[in-house]
């Protein structure tokens, strides 16, 4: 028993069958291989059919870049971008659209590459107006092909290295079937004066992606087809190409000529393929040998630059042992200063000491003649005698003596007696004149003071 199937999607243009059982083969063409007149058919079967765009978007993918960006060719005249537009209107909005109306060809940009490439399938080689219309992805001329890579330059340190020149739409190294990096990569710039800017840049210096100092090569990319090829519908037929074809593809019977002159040109593929591997091996050997010289200089640089920073760190040393001593001088003499300054200081605190002790001498001299002068005088004065400060042997010139000399002048009259007499007014004893007072010569309130 038949189990029933469940219908297939196809992103191609749906297949319609006529009521008198022609079948029409995918593309627009009938079982014939004629195609039909489009005013048989004036529905556009694109526009019954609509993609999920967001399936075909890879995670991180950029959107309408360089890649995504398909050649239109064989237009028919009159075409316009809106009709364009339409063509591809299956295919989400596209962001560019140019038409050559005298030329007959254009180019539409899509969002990502994965839809290009279904619209590039489904619409190649369709009818269009009475033309069958050649779709291709256009030529990438911001694309350049980077050489020499190091081994551990990854895409993403490619792209970064790369993106100083301007903004990049991709940037990817070549590895082979095993994921082992080739040396090689691509980047691609979304414009061409930043593609031109990176060749000029790395032409003129030495680009380095890593710690080994072998600088990039940078070449413009070469534009392949390797998916379409070449179609033996578009080969131009022409008398040379009839010529070639007249042979069918077939082995060379030995002996005749073609197999004679088949040979040579073996031969002399062969020595090519021979001069290629000596030059290969001799640039081998010629990397081997630079490497091996590298790291000699390498090794000789770093020792240069340990001696260079062990001289540095000697000099440094120096001029610190330097400023040490001009600091330890600086507080020695500090010191001798502030020690001299000390024993200044301590000199004339002597002399001062000294000199105020010398004062404080004379003047308890002076005030101790002065003091006994004064007692004698009140106790003379207590007894009614006159004194003379000269007669007592502790007189001076001055205003002092001379007040003394009158006071003793006018106390003159009261004395009795002669010389030596002690008799005052009142009937007072006196005593001697240079004798000290006895101890009956005071009263009873009276004590000795000296």
């Amino acid at each position: 028993m038949q189990g029933t199937r469940e219908p297939r999607q196809n992103h191609g243009p749906p297949r319609q069958q006529s009521g008198s059982g022609d079948q029409k083969k995918p593309g627009g063409t009938n079982s014939n291989g004629q195609h039909p007149d489009p005013s048989e058919n004036p529905q556009n079967p694109h526009e019954a059919l609509t993609l999920d765009l967001q399936s075909f978007r890879k995670p991180g993918e950029k959107s309408y870049t360089q890649r995504s960006r398909l050649f239109v060719g064989n237009l028919p005249t009159g075409v316009s971008e809106a009709d364009v537009e339409k063509l591809f209107s299956k295919y989400g909005k596209p962001s560019e659209i140019f038409i050559n109306k005298d030329r007959g060809f254009g180019f539409i940009r899509l969002e990502t590459r994965i839809i290009a490439e279904i619209a590039r399938a489904e619409l190649d080689d369709t009818p269009f107006r009475g033309r069958q219309i050649r779709v291709r992805f256009a030529t990438h001329g911001a694309a350049l092909s980077v050489k020499n890579l190091p081994e551990f330059v990854s895409n993403e340190l490619l792209e970064e290295a790369f993106s100083v020149f301007g903004q990049i739409e991709r940037a990817i190294v070549i590895v082979d079937d095993r994921g082992r990096p080739t040396g090689k990569g691509i980047v691609e710039y979304t414009s061409k004066p930043a593609a031109r800017k990176a060749l000029d840049k790395c032409a003129d210096g030495a680009f380095l992606l890593t710690a080994f100092p072998r600088p990039v090569t940078v070449e413009p990319m070469e534009q392949l087809d390797e998916d379409e090829g070449l179609a033996e519908k578009i080969i131009n037929k022409n008398q040379q190409y009839h010529k070639e074809r007249e042979q069918p593809p077939r082995f060379a019977q030995p002996g005749s000529f073609e197999y004679e002159y088949a040979m040579r040109w073996k031969a002399l593929m062969e020595m090519e393929k021979q001069q290629y591997d000596m030059v290969d091996r001799n640039m081998k050997e010629a990397q081997e040998k630079l490497e091996a010289e590298m790291e000699a200089a390498r090794h000789e640089h770093q020792v240069m630059l340990m001696r260079q920073d062990l001289l540095r760190r000697q000099e440094e040393l120096r001029r610190m042992e330097e400023l040490h001593n001009q600091e330890v001088q600086k507080r020695k003499q500090q010191e001798l200063r502030m020690e001299e300054e000390r024993r200044r200081r301590d000199e004339e605190m002597r002399m001062r000491s000294e000199e105020m002790m010398k004062r404080q001498q004379e003047g308890f001299r002076g005030n101790f003649a002065e003091n006994r002068e004064q007692d004698m005088r009140m106790h003379m004065a207590g007894h009614g005698m006159p004194m003379n400060r000269n007669s007592m042997g502790g007189g001076s010139a001055g205003p002092a003596g001379a007040a003394a000399a009158n006071m003793a002048a006018e106390s003159a009259p009261l004395l009795q007696g002669g010389p030596g007499a002690n008799n005052l007014p009142g009937g007072g004893q006196g005593f001697p004149r240079g004798l000290p007072p006895g101890p009956g010569d005071y009263g009873p309130n009276k004590q000795r003071r000296f």
